[in-house]
């Protein structure tokens, strides 16, 4: 078993023997068992629906997670089949076909959804919280301290002023990470990955961020952006572009992981490793900040 990459939330492991390989997710923070039940059912699901993704295997006792202990205290695991294949380009036509009609599938399977999203997607930090990672980064004397308070004063209140609550209507279940990083194209076609975040979420917001990434995020190629939607509509997608509120979940997720991510960078109670890679994230998401002229331009070339 050798080490492959790392995201946010854990570390994934090549696994190999008899011939075969595996993916193992070495969960870094903890398990939410029904979480890893929720996913499990939506993937599940879009399998039905001619949606490639990697099998989520069940562990003997039955559950998609597993608890595998050590000295250090242990882990939870998660075990899927192995897929080989390049990350996905976004500038690809055919590629972009391919996740427009992908998405739409995945908003009208799973229309009517009933629970709220979670406040990950639907708040973002208040004053005080940013001023005390904002006073915690200082003390740490690390380098970007005087990068966070730019973004603190010009960025956060731009940005949180439209980050409201979804209404209650056109709320769907879907994968809520819809980037070009958990898209590989391998001989058979995309394979969409990393469903650990599905849940209850606003089919425009989603869209909406989904169409930002894709698109270039803040380096915006309406053409791209225009072709994706086009699919999506084709493939019987129900959202539509409204206005700088559409993209919500956008700036929400962008202001939650600045700050999640500035947390962990100077919490004692992770390792060093953990603290390293926080710090890494917070400066790379610093200067990547969604802009407001970008989501401008996607609302004067896709809004109603």
């Amino acid at each position: 078993m050798v080490p492959v990459t790392r995201g946010a939330l854990g570390q994934i492991w090549k696994l190999s023997g008899n011939g075969r390989s595996w993916a193992v997710k070495e969960l870094l923070f903890g398990c939410d068992e029904a979480q890893v039940t929720r996913e499990a059912a939506l993937r599940d699901s879009a399998a039905d629906l001619g949606i490639a993704s990697p099998r989520l295997h069940r562990a003997r006792h039955g559950a998609h997670v597993s608890r595998v202990d050590s000295p250090g205290g242990g882990s939870w695991v998660k075990l899927y089949d192995w897929i080989d294949g390049a990350e996905a380009d976004p500038s690809d036509p055919a590629v972009l076909h391919w996740f427009g009609r992908t998405m739409a599938l995945l908003h009208r399977a799973g229309e009517g959804a009933v629970e709220g999203p979670g406040d990950w997607y639907e708040r973002c930090p208040g004053d005080a919280e940013w001023e005390d990672v904002r006073k915690k980064v200082h003390e740490a004397g690390l380098a970007w301290s005087d990068e966070l308070d730019r973004f603190i004063a010009t960025s956060v209140p731009r940005l949180a002023q439209w980050v409201t609550p979804s209404a209650p209507g056109g709320l769907v279940t879907s994968h809520l990470d819809l980037r070009p990083q958990n898209v590989l194209v391998g001989r058979d076609g995309p394979v969409l990955l990393d469903w650990d975040n599905a849940g209850p979420v606003s089919a425009e917001r989603e869209f909406a961020r989904a169409v930002h990434v894709w698109s270039g995020g803040n380096d915006v190629d309406i053409a791209s952006a225009r072709r994706l939607a086009r699919s999506y509509r084709e493939a019987g997608g129900p959202a539509v572009l409204t206005g700088p509120e559409s993209f919500s979940m956008l700036f929400a997720t962008a202001l939650n992981y600045v700050h999640v991510q500035a947390e962990t960078a100077v919490d004692p109670g992770v390792t060093p490793e953990q603290r390293d890679f926080g710090a890494r994230q917070a400066v790379t998401c610093l200067r990547e900040v969604p802009d407001l002229g970008a989501v401008s331009r996607l609302i004067a070339a896709l809004g109603t």
